[in-house]
């Protein structure tokens, strides 16, 4: 039995309540503590933290990281997308409307919800019938130039959480492993975040795309799409970049490129895939 304030003896927390209280911990999507953090946060044994840590970990609300624990799948999907979509509509709009206009390829906004991409707006679309995506639709994020955009600005340990076992191949040209993925991530941001999919969600439709980021990450991502053999998409890919800038100037005016977070590698994440560097296969 514990004590309140005025000596009076009390039940001790129930079990709903200690788990309310280790996952209060993580106020931030990204971080990791270790047990004696945890133990120190909520006041509760260590003992008992990690007995319901390791519970929460076998249920999927947390993950077991080289740097303590971290939320895991079930408690990311929760969350839900938390962006400003009509501010974001509302300037990324005008300037699709000109791309589209410019290249004749359909214009996609979509953001990044856990595994997936949801489309806030597409623009164009005759020659393109093909093309499955609708306003407020989702596609795979692994399988669409847009969802890698964005998946590539993720800390990795994210970006695994979110596709670990749901790697589904859409086509011959999906990628469906996790380390082969993550080559693609990487070589996404030697780009500067320039994105290019072929035949990887729709056999016959490509895509070129970039990420939308702001102080705190990425905030959506637009993209280009057309027929695989047509007209060349790569010509446009400085279109796409310069105007994925442009609508993070806009909705960030006071925040440079230099202020936009990058992503952290754990040493752990940099050994696995530095091991794949070598596969020519790969590049």
């Amino acid at each position: 039995m514990t004590s309140d304030t005025s000596g009076r003896a009390t039940a001790p927390p129930s079990m709903i309540e200690r788990m309310t209280l280790i996952m209060e911990a993580f106020d931030d999507r990204s971080v990791s503590l270790r047990l004696d953090e945890i133990a120190a946060h909520t006041g509760l044994p260590r003992s008992t933290s990690h007995r319901i840590l390791e519970q929460l970990v076998r249920l999927g609300w947390l993950r077991h990281t080289e740097g303590g624990y971290a939320l895991g799948r079930r408690a990311l999907q929760l969350g839900g997308p938390v962006s400003d979509h009509a501010e974001i509509r509302a300037v990324a709009v005008p300037l699709l409307e000109q791309l589209h206009a410019r290249t004749g390829k359909v214009a996609h906004l979509g953001i990044l919800d856990f595994a997936d991409v949801v489309y806030l707006d597409r623009i164009g679309g005759i020659g393109a019938a093909a093309l499955p995506s609708r306003v407020g639709g989702r596609a795979p994020a692994h399988a669409v130039g847009l969802g890698k955009a964005m998946l590539a600005w993720l800390p990795p340990e994210e970006a695994d959480t979110l596709l670990e076992g749901g790697m589904k191949a859409r086509t011959h040209n999906t990628i469906t492993d996790l380390l082969v993925m993550h080559q693609e991530l990487r070589r996404i941001r030697s780009r500067h975040g320039l994105t290019f999919e072929r035949d990887e969600y729709v056999a016959g439709i490509s895509s070129v795309a970039a990420a939308i980021r702001g102080p705190e990450g990425v905030v959506a991502g637009i993209s280009l799409c057309g027929e695989t053999g047509g007209d060349p998409l790569e010509r446009y890919a400085p279109l796409v970049l310069d105007v994925a800038k442009r609508i993070s100037r806009r909705l960030f005016p006071e925040t440079s490129p230099d202020d936009m977070p990058s992503t952290v590698w754990s040493d752990g994440m940099m050994e696995r895939i530095l091991g794949l560097l070598d596969d020519d296969t790969l590049m």
